[in-house]
């Protein structure tokens, strides 16, 4: 069944947040799996759940609390989600790009978003970063777009762009923090698929071949929701294991992924607060 979301729909959620802080957020967090811990160093926090918003997906995946924290963070208003929801849970597009436009209406003139991801290309290793410099929206190209339905001109035109869908300057920042901090980081494409079962040796070996680098379960809805609102994108992978795409080599599960963002939550929180003291 389609669903759909009007402007005052993503107000009910909005007016549901206003009434519980009065900060006015400049930069939007999404952090995925295992990266929660950086929502609990926002200082002056309010922390909303879920549930408690009109119209919010309610987060199902462990590793993802499912909130929304409202505060400063290196001295910048920022609204973090606390883990996310995903079109494989059983959400509608509809729905995920509703949480974008509702920290777009709260004030959000930039987004970071965070993933964990499996290395497609064979030179990238677990624990580094990607920045991501594009993506591959392989669920679109099936009809899967958080935009589709009536368009909400409030928020951006019909047909938005995608050329520069990820912020050549956050990247750049972004890849001077790391290279100041010694993070080992890769710069690269990463390709959303619908999830949730990993993907197959001859998947693997197909994304590779069509110039993907990284591989992932959630983000471009959100980018793409991000950049039709109009903010100012910087996604940052962490690679949480090496896909090698033959058959009888090990298996990812989600527990490796857990496992590995122990590593990668503090380096992607020292680029995050980087990019947070430039801003």
């Amino acid at each position: 069944m389609d669903e759909f979301f009007t402007v005052d729909a993503v107000e009910e959620a909005v007016s549901a947040i206003k009434a519980q802080t009065a900060l006015e957020p400049r930069v939007g967090l999404i952090l995925g799996s295992g990266l929660s811990p950086l929502a609990e160093a926002v200082n002056d926090a309010v922390r909303i759940r879920f549930a408690d918003i009109p119209h919010f997906p309610v987060s199902t995946v462990k590793g993802h609390q499912g909130r929304l924290v409202i505060g400063l963070l290196e001295g910048v208003p920022v609204v973090v989600m606390q883990g996310r929801a995903h079109y494989y849970e059983g959400y509608s597009m509809a729905r995920i790009a509703l949480t974008i436009r509702t920290m777009a209406l709260l004030g959000a003139q930039v987004l970071i978003v965070t993933n964990a991801a499996g290395g497609l290309n064979h030179t990238y290793r677990t624990g580094e970063v990607m920045v991501v410099r594009d993506h591959i929206n392989l669920i679109g190209m099936a009809g899967l777009s958080p935009l589709r339905g009536p368009n909400l001109e409030a928020f951006g035109p019909r047909f938005p762009g995608m050329n520069d869908a990820y912020d050549p300057q956050l990247q750049e920042a972004a890849r001077a923090i790391a290279l100041e901090a010694r993070i080992p980081f890769q710069q690269g494409v990463y390709i959303c698929l619908a999830g949730p079962n990993f993907e197959t040796p001859a998947d693997v070996r197909f994304l590779r071949a069509i110039g993907a680098d990284a591989v992932g379960m959630s983000t471009v809805p959100e980018v793409i929701t991000a950049r039709h609102s109009g903010l100012r994108v910087l996604g940052l992978s962490g690679i949480t294991n090496t896909l090698a795409g033959e058959a009888g080599g090990p298996t990812p599960d989600h527990e490796e992924v857990l496992e590995a963002a122990k590593i990668l939550g503090p380096r992607l929180e020292t680029i995050i607060r980087g990019i947070l003291r430039q801003l």
